[in-house]
C-alpha cells in the first residue's frame, strides 16, 4: 500500500477526531441512517436519506416509491442494529450468526427456491444452491458446494485477525481487516441477493467494534466501487479494493469535516469564497498545487505525484472543475489544467 496514501487516511481521521464531529447529538443516528440508504442505493433503492429518516422516526412512507425499496431499508436497519449489538459484545463469526443476519437483511424481500439440489429460503438466511453470475454475460460465483466450507474458513481467518486487532492501537490495519472481510464475502457470494449489502455490513460490523468511524460507499461512486472488486478479483490482489476503500473514506470524511467548519464559521460567505482553501481533502489539496505547477500532466503522471491511483485522480479534477477552481483550455487530447482561482 501506497505510504501517502496510509498518511492522507490518518490525517483525515485524526482531523475528524479533533474537531468532535462525531460528538454531536444524533450524529450516530443519522450517520447509520447515510449507510443503510447508500448500501440499498447501491443496490438499486431510489429511497434518499431525508425520506429514509421520516420512514426511519416518523414511520412516514415516500411517494412514488416501491414497498420493495422501503422493506429493504426497514430490514437492513433492522439487520444493522443487531449488528451493533453483537459487535458490541464482542461476539465471533460463524456460519449461523451470518446466517442469522442475512435472514434480517432479507426478511420481507428474500424469496424461496426449489432447486435440483433442494429448496432454500432466502428470507431465512439459507445459502444458496444454485449457481449465480454477475449479470448477463458476467462472471460465475464460486460453486454452492463449496460455500459451507469456505465460510467456516473465513469466520476463523476473521475471528483469529480480530483478537488479534482487539489489542491493538493500529486503526489502519483494523480497516484493512474490515475492508478484506467485505471483500471476501462478497467473493464467496454465499446467499442468491443480498450478498452485497451484507458484505458493507459485515464491515462496517467491524468498524464499529473496533470503535472506528464507519466507511459508507456512496451510491454515486457505485460504478468505481464495482471496478475495485473487478480490478482485485483480476489481479488476485486485495490492494486495488483497499485503495478505493481507504481514498473513499477520506473522500467522505474530508466532505464532513468541510461542511462541519463552514456551520462553526461566523462568516459563511468568508468561508465559501475560497473553497481549495477550506477544502479538507488532502489529496484534492495535493493535485490543485499540482496542477498550479505544472498543468500538462495526464493522469497517470498526477496519479505518480501525489501518491493515490488514476481513478481518484480523475474524479477530483472533475471535482476540482465543477467547483470552479480549475478549468480545462483546449481539447481533452491536446489541452491542459489551469487554476482558476489563485
Amino acid at each position: 500500500m501506497k505510504e501517502e496514501l496510509r498518511k492522507h487516511f490518518l490525517d483525515a481521521l485524526h482531523e475528524y477526531h479533533s474537531l468532535g464531529i462525531a460528538e454531536q447529538i444524533d450524529y450516530q443516528k443519522f450517520y447509520l441512517y447515510s449507510l443503510i440508504t447508500h448500501s440499498t442505493a447501491i443496490e438499486g433503492s431510489t429511497v434518499t436519506e431525508i425520506e429514509i429518516q421520516l420512514l426511519f422516526d416518523e414511520g412516514i412512507t415516500a411517494k412514488g416509491r416501491s414497498l420493495q425499496e422501503q422493506m429493504m431499508n426497514l430490514d437492513l436497519k433492522a439487520a444493522y442494529e443487531h449488528s451493533m449489538r453483537l459487535a458490541h459484545q464482542h461476539t465471533d463469526f460463524t456460519v449461523e450468526k451470518l446466517k442469522e443476519l442475512s435472514a434480517i437483511v432479507m426478511k420481507n424481500t428474500g424469496a424461496s427456491y426449489n432447486t435440483a439440489q433442494g429448496s432454500f429460503d432466502a428470507s431465512k438466511g439459507d445459502l444458496r444452491l444454485v449457481g449465480v453470475t454477475a449479470g448477463i454475460g458476467g462472471r460465475s460465483y464460486m460453486n454452492f458446494l463449496k460455500i459451507p466450507t469456505k465460510l467456516a474458513e473465513l469466520c476463523q481467518q476473521l475471528n483469529e485477525r480480530r483478537q488479534t486487532l482487539l489489542k491493538s492501537s493500529d486503526i489502519v490495519e483494523q480497516y484493512l481487516l474490515s475492508f478484506d472481510a467485505h471483500y471476501q464475502l462478497v467473493t464467496i457470494h454465499p446467499w442468491v441477493d443480498g450478498n452485497g449489502r451484507m458484505s458493507r455490513l459485515v464491515m462496517n460490523h467491524l468498524q464499529y467494534e473496533f470503535g472506528l468511524v464507519p466507511v459508507k460507499i456512496i451510491r454515486e461512486d457505485k460504478a468505481e466501487y464495482i471496478q475495485a472488486l473487478i480490478d482485485s478479483r483480476e489481479q488476485e490482489s486485495l490492494e486495488p479494493f483497499r485503495e478505493f476503500m481507504m481514498e473513499e473514506h477520506i473522500r467522505n470524511i474530508s466532505k464532513e469535516i468541510e461542511e462541519f467548519k463552514k456551520s462553526q464559521s461566523d462568516d459563511p460567505i468568508k468561508a465559501n469564497f475560497d473553497p481549495i482553501k477550506t477544502d479538507s481533502d488532502p489529496i484534492k489539496q495535493k493535485l490543485y498545487r499540482a496542477i498550479s505547477q505544472d498543468g500538462t500532466l495526464n493522469y497517470a503522471e498526477y496519479a505518480a505525484q501525489i501518491g493515490v491511483s488514476e481513478a481518484t485522480v480523475k474524479r477530483r479534477l472533475g471535482e476540482l472543475k465543477n467547483d470552479g477552481i480549475i478549468i480545462r483550455v483546449g481539447s481533452n487530447k491536446t489541452g491542459y489544467w489551469k487554476v482558476s482561482i489563485e
